[in-house]
């Protein structure tokens, strides 16, 4: 069973102490990470540290060797895989950098599934989180046809369409073009700032990072460095 949401002024995303291995190879250790309704925090390391990993951990997508994740007061890392792909369906927007869209469904059927699996359709929705990421006219082609770029527009509209309380987004502008890019990070802000929800960036664009409240350091032994955006 879930638990209740959490008072307003509890965190959305509580990890504490999470460590990942993989067989005796340590990737992180130690990682303590609150994230607030309302803010957006982006994650900068170096290659190889570990920083998609972690968001598969914080996610329930990865398993963890020690820790726990707490979302809206849900420690996701005590439920069965099944209660995790449920909590995932509501609570959740995930924006992978493999995109993983459906290559039988139409743009419009990709993003649209996050609502179907609730057993809530709604093409009016589904219709201007098309138009916010600029791939309304492309509804009704497959993902085959289609760019990185566009693909990866796919996987932040069906990341955003259900309004999830927490968003993930690894590498959200990596195939874009910049002017794309900075509508991409309007739309995260927008749902960010006008949906209550919370969002955990992971990039290696500066830019997209100046965007976010806070910038935190992944490294080997935890999160080490913190600031505060340079953009308010």
């Amino acid at each position: 069973m879930l638990s209740p949401p959490p008072p307003p002024s509890s965190p959305l995303l509580d990890v504490r102490a999470l460590c990942k291995r993989y067989i005796d190879a340590p990737v992180f250790s130690n990682v303590d990470l609150q994230v607030r309704r309302g803010e957006f925090v982006a994650i900068l390391g170096e290659s190889g540290v570990g920083k998609s990993t972690l968001l598969n951990c914080i996610a329930g997508l990865d398993t963890v060797q020690g820790g726990s994740v707490q979302i809206a007061g849900t420690d996701i890392t005590a439920l069965s895989e099944a209660a995790q792909a449920v909590f995932r369906r509501t609570q959740l927007g995930f924006v992978f950098q493999a995109f993983h869209v459906l290559p039988h469904l139409s743009v419009a059927y990709n993003v649209g599934l996050p609502l179907l699996l609730q057993g809530q359709p709604d093409e009016a929705r589904v219709q201007t989180v098309l138009q916010a990421v600029g791939l309304d006219a492309l509804a009704d082609r497959l993902p085959q046809t289609l760019s990185g770029g566009q693909l990866q527009r796919v996987a932040i509209a069906r990341a955003l369409v259900h309004r999830p309380a927490l968003i993930l987004a690894d590498e959200p502008t990596g195939n874009l073009d910049p002017a794309t890019a900075e509508k991409v990070m309007d739309l995260l802000s927008a749902q960010v700032r006008g949906q209550g929800a919370a969002c955990v960036l992971v990039t290696h664009s500066q830019a997209a990072a100046a965007r976010a409240d806070r910038v935190v350091t992944l490294t080997a032994q935890g999160i080490v460095a913190q600031a505060q955006s340079a953009v308010d």
